[in-house]
């Protein structure tokens, strides 16, 4: 251990020492940790057009019951939203983000017009990629992501601008811009950090946003139609989900300040980026890893053992977690993973990881119950959208190192549509009250301090 090394524990001690509150003191201050309340629903923090999540009943005797998940995106039940588009045949990601910026299902005539937009806005500027991501490689590609879109700012010839025209052209260009962002930065840590050859595919604007998403990361641009629909579907489960979440509530934080787009935007990125939120999915890949190289997969006690030792914390990464069940506010289900689930299962046959996906069914069969048994809770538990995104992912051929990125691409047409409505709508800089509970100290002379 050198000298600095000691010095910085030293000071992380004093530190950790120092910035620990009580947990009683929460309960004493009548104190919302996390904006939960104890039965984890938010604390009201504002009012949205955006999206709604339903998971309860209230009757009109007032008593609650439990439902399966309901999401909205302008009021359109989600299963109704994707139900459409895929009865037809066609993308739906396009058409979520002109549901989402502007509140109504375009016609066909707006959604070519706009489709063709988000293409010539694909365009990176001039040397973009050269000076910002070849040049700087990265080995997080979040963290590449977040200082492109940062660096956007210095292209822009208005980037302060905060009129309601200029911030939706800023977020049509970083929705229609975040694909080839993400991509790139990780064809260059591949080349420079994995010493793989280098290739970039400039993007076709004949395909839609998942299909450019399969051309530029693959060599040889080829990709299958039922790949390129479920990638689109997962982008329309990821787009937006109300107001609370964590990279959400950012935007609206950060945006209330009258910033500029690049800021909130980035700022999104790095709450995404946390594992608690965006990279959960990895998780729940690596959580299946290590089953299948532990105990033998195909014997249910064996998988009912693993799921116990997991909530004791003795397996895998002892956090004492089934990654991929429950969520913050779905109970009995997550729309978002039924929906997943059942297209997942057709990819599952055709890229030949049928059995992996039985192994899943498996554990989201066994996990809610045992769960149950292990835990106290207050309501019941369920696979979330990211038991099963990860897997969907996998089974795309796409690298864990984009996972949470795309996770992104999706989340910026909500992110975008949030930042229209606080920019619409505040007024007011977002300023929640903190109850100081340190007591009073007194000054002492610097030779007086032992």
């Amino acid at each position: 251990m050198t000298e600095v090394t000691k010095y910085i524990e030293e000071l992380a001690a004093i530190s950790e020492k120092n910035n620990n509150i009580a947990p009683e003191m929460y309960i004493q201050h009548d104190v919302k940790r996390g904006l939960r309340d104890i039965n984890g629903n938010g604390v009201v923090a504002g009012l949205t057009e955006i999206s709604v999540i339903n998971w309860k009943r209230v009757e009109p005797d007032g008593t609650e019951h439990l439902i399966d998940g309901e999401l909205f995106y302008r009021g359109i039940n989600i299963n109704e939203l994707t139900d459409g588009f895929l009865k037809e045949g066609r993308a739906g990601f396009e058409e979520t983000v002109y549901l989402l910026l502007f509140s109504e299902l375009p016609t066909r005539a707006q959604l070519a017009r706009f489709s063709e937009q988000l293409a010539e806005y694909r365009k990176l500027p001039h040397y973009f990629v050269r000076d910002m991501i070849f040049k700087a490689p990265g080995r997080d590609m979040m963290n590449v992501l977040s200082r492109s879109v940062l660096a956007m700012y210095a292209y822009d010839q208005n980037p302060d601008d905060i009129s309601i025209p200029n911030v939706l052209r800023q977020c049509l260009q970083l929705i229609a811009q975040f694909p080839l962002l993400a991509v790139y930065a990780y064809q260059s840590h591949k080349h420079y950090h994995q010493n793989e050859s280098l290739f970039i595919h400039y993007p076709k604007a004949e395909y839609n946003t998942a299909e450019n998403i399969l051309y530029t990361l693959r060599e040889d641009g080829k990709f299958t139609e039922l790949e390129a629909k479920l990638l689109d579907l997962a982008l329309v489960l990821h787009a937006e989900h109300g107001g609370g979440n964590n990279s959400t509530f950012t935007t609206h934080v950060v945006t209330s300040s009258g910033t500029d787009t690049y800021s909130a935007i980035a700022a999104a990125l790095g709450s995404l980026k946390g594992p608690r939120h965006g990279g959960a999915n990895i998780k729940v890949i690596k959580m299946f890893e290590d089953m299948r190289a532990t105990i033998d997969v195909n014997d249910e006690a064996q998988i009912v053992d693993y799921l116990e030792r997991l909530l004791d914390k003795r397996a895998f990464d002892n956090a004492g977690l089934i990654y991929g069940m429950g969520h913050a506010v779905y109970s009995l289900s997550d729309p978002r993973a039924e929906i997943l689930k059942k297209y997942a299962e057709q990819l599952s046959v055709e890229c030949g990881m049928a059995e992996e996906f039985k192994l899943y069914t498996t554990v989201a069969r066994l996990a809610p119950s045992i769960i149950e048994k292990k835990r106290k809770l207050y309501k019941a538990v369920s696979p979330n959208v990211d038991f099963y995104s990860g897997m969907v992912y996998k089974m795309l051929g796409l690298p864990s190192e984009l996972f949470t990125p795309l996770f992104a691409m999706a989340r910026i047409a909500g992110w975008s549509a949030h930042r229209l409505e606080e920019i619409e709508n505040s007024g007011k800089i977002i300023r929640p009250a903190y109850i100081g509970v340190r007591e009073w100290g007194e000054y002492k002379k610097l030779d007086e301090r032992g």
